[in-house]
């Protein structure tokens, strides 16, 4: 037996002994939707020895009706109880995290972990771990008497309040529930808008990033659930205030070397080459990964000037206007602390596909030794227009019918998604605005009805 499979066999058996009962078996469709299927945790040593068999062709952007049948395969890596259905009740879960596998025991190109997977490898080839940390930011909302989710904020505070902050007590359980998965939380704090929230995690390789990023939407609509609420991460929920973004920090580590390749101390910004051409890698591609990193109507109303999104297709260090900015180290931290912040996702994204596009952009730019621009300081958004185009600064696409086309025009995107996937996104997220565009809200109505 191999070792890995052993070890998975230990874990089963001691979740049993721990009072685990079922076992969900988690994957997500190209939106980045999380589905599940349970089995009895005494079904678990045979999905780990031969996979566990669904019917794809119900899921977003798998596969037809004539060739639905594939099998998940577990990553007993991600085997974690479920915290709130705890092993001390009658019903114990636990979860683990699948790969998707067609019945020639080929790895699914359309599940999104895959696509991933491949710019992971992408990488290693080169010589890099890539690394990844992302911000996401999310609204709490309560319920109106009818039972339905309305954007009513949970408290009035603002950046870093406390005093007015009701969710203290919600986001520390939040904050125990992900430990207990094994995500290692690093902050927690009421954000810039009413009602708006953001708990950051550890940094780590692109994969488990990922993976725990999947983790912690589910996660933190439970929490939020038991305590009255709905956890959103709708990029744009209220008109005239902040909306939530998913800033991304990342970095590649040199395998050869043993250290952070963004990382050079005679460096102004403490960028190496390595990093600067990734970075210019990210901006060449900015515009072709937006249907991936912004992928709804409602991701564009969040990336307009004035609420800190970015729009304009630059890089700086303070400029929070710009694209990607490259924070600073903390006093007494090595520089191999490094690392780029792209600031245009949304956490309405699906994180595998996120990631896959922006590593590929950077991948890109790196194999191309392609050449950064110079870094834009001052705010965009107090630039007047002349200005701007005196820069040649370009901006993201305004919707996400401009996005669409953008991804289909670009061939380094495009190859990175895969010819499924990039026909199935391009078909679900092409019915999504061609749906939005015909329709007329009660903002036209209110603006025309009565003016013509």
């Amino acid at each position: 037996m191999a070792l890995a499979e052993a070890g998975a066999l230990e874990r089963i058996a001691k979740a049993e002994k721990d009072g685990i009962r079922f076992v969900q078996l988690q994957f997500t469709d190209i939106l980045g939707v999380v589905k599940a299927v349970t089995i009895p945790i005494h079904q678990m040593q045979s999905s780990v020895e031969h996979g566990t068999w669904f019917d794809g062709s119900s899921i977003e952007g798998f596969t037809r009706i004539a060739e639905s049948d594939q099998y998940l395969m577990p990553d007993m890596s991600t085997f974690a109880e479920i915290p709130w259905q705890k092993g001390d009740g009658p019903r114990g879960t636990a979860r683990v995290i699948c790969d998707v596998f067609t019945p020639r025991g080929e790895p699914f190109v359309g599940d999104p972990r895959f696509v991933l997977r491949r710019q992971v490898e992408r990488a290693r080839k080169l010589g890099y771990v890539v690394n990844m940390g992302p911000e996401l930011e999310f609204f709490l909302f309560r319920r109106d008497e009818t039972g339905k989710v309305v954007p009513l904020p949970h408290d009035l505070a603002g950046y870093f309040d406390f005093s007015t902050d009701l969710a203290q007590e919600v986001r520390q359980d939040m904050v125990d529930a992900l430990e207990a998965f094994g995500i290692r939380v690093e902050a927690a704090h009421h954000e810039v808008a009413a009602g708006q929230h953001e708990i950051d995690f550890e940094y780590s390789d692109a994969l488990r990033t990922a993976d725990n990023a999947i983790t912690f939407k589910f996660t933190l609509k439970a929490v939020a659930q038991q305590h009255g609420l709905y956890a959103t991460f709708m990029p744009k929920p209220i008109f005239g205030i902040n909306g939530s973004g998913m800033h991304t920090h990342q970095s590649l580590y040199s395998i050869e070397k043993d250290r952070n390749a963004f990382a050079d101390p005679d460096n102004k910004y403490g960028l190496s080459d390595v990093a600067r051409s990734y970075m210019a890698g990210v901006l060449a591609h900015a515009r072709g990964m937006a249907a991936v990193l912004a992928p709804t109507v409602n991701s564009y109303k969040r990336l307009v000037p004035g609420y800190e999104a970015p729009t304009y297709i630059t890089w700086g260090r303070t400029n929070r206007s710009a694209l990607i900015r490259v924070p600073m180290i903390s006093p007494g931290k090595s520089i191999e602390g490094t690392r780029a912040e792209v600031r245009c996702p949304d956490p309405s994204s699906n994180t595998y596909l996120a990631f896959a596009v922006m590593i590929a952009a950077g991948l890109d730019g790196v194999e191309k030794g392609m050449t950064l621009a110079d870094p834009v300081e001052e705010s965009l958004f107090e630039m007047d227009a002349a200005r701007v185009a005196e820069r040649a600064i370009k901006e993201l696409p305004g919707t996400l019918g401009d996005s669409i086309e953008e991804l289909k025009a670009d061939p380094v995107i495009c190859a990175a998604l895969g010819d499924h996937v990039l026909e199935h996104y391009v078909e679900a997220k092409t019915a999504e605005w061609n749906e939005y565009r015909t329709q007329v809200t009660q903002w036209e109505l209110d603006r025309y009805l009565e003016a013509f």
